[in-house]
């Protein structure tokens, strides 16, 4: 019995990890698409506009990615997978009501409170892989995800292969969905 109980609550704590994810991933699929039969794949970055470091990161971890779903790199591919990068500019605003200070009669008498405003901008990334079937050169496959905090060196290193891991688990879809 406490076996079953561990392995229950081992499942919570994962499922509870993984929807407090700071990214935001979706993909989509043809449904005419045989994805059994794609077994090898190359690397096109037409629209990647990212440093030489990032670029690396990213295209090693979409590697990786698609070799450890069975995929191998080859010169007539049957995918080609299309890379692309971009980011926009965020402007968060946020506001916050302290109970402030207070005159005569403790909280519930006159006074004067005080309302406190404040905002940050930054820029936050995403990442879209597009999988073309190359005999057909149709788009088959394409994942999204954004989130990735493209100002601070440190959390790209880290966000980088943390995002592509998560948009590449929709790869292959489940079509019983």
């Amino acid at each position: 019995m406490s076996k079953k109980y561990f392995l229950l609550l081992l499942a919570s704590a994962t499922l509870g990890l993984a929807s407090c994810s700071p990214f935001q991933v979706k993909s989509d699929y043809a449904e005419t698409a045989n994805f059994n039969m794609y077994k090898t794949y190359k690397l096109r970055v037409d629209d990647l506009k990212m440093n030489d470091i990032d670029k690396d990161r990213v295209l090693n971890e979409v590697s990786k990615q698609l070799q450890l779903k069975g995929l191998s790199v080859g010169d007539n591919p049957d995918l080609i997978v299309n890379v692309k990068a971009n980011y926009k500019k965020i402007q968060d605003v946020q506001s916050s009501r302290p109970y402030g200070m207070y005159g005569w009669g403790g909280s519930f008498g006159w006074g004067v409170g005080m309302n406190r405003t404040w905002s940050s901008n930054y820029n936050e990334g995403a990442l879209i892989l597009d999988l073309i079937d190359a005999r057909t050169q149709k788009l088959v496959w394409q994942g999204i995800g954004s989130g990735i905090s493209v100002d601070s060196p440190k959390a790209k290193q880290k966000q980088i292969p943390e995002i592509v891991a998560q948009i590449m688990a929709n790869y292959p879809p489940n079509k019983m969905k």
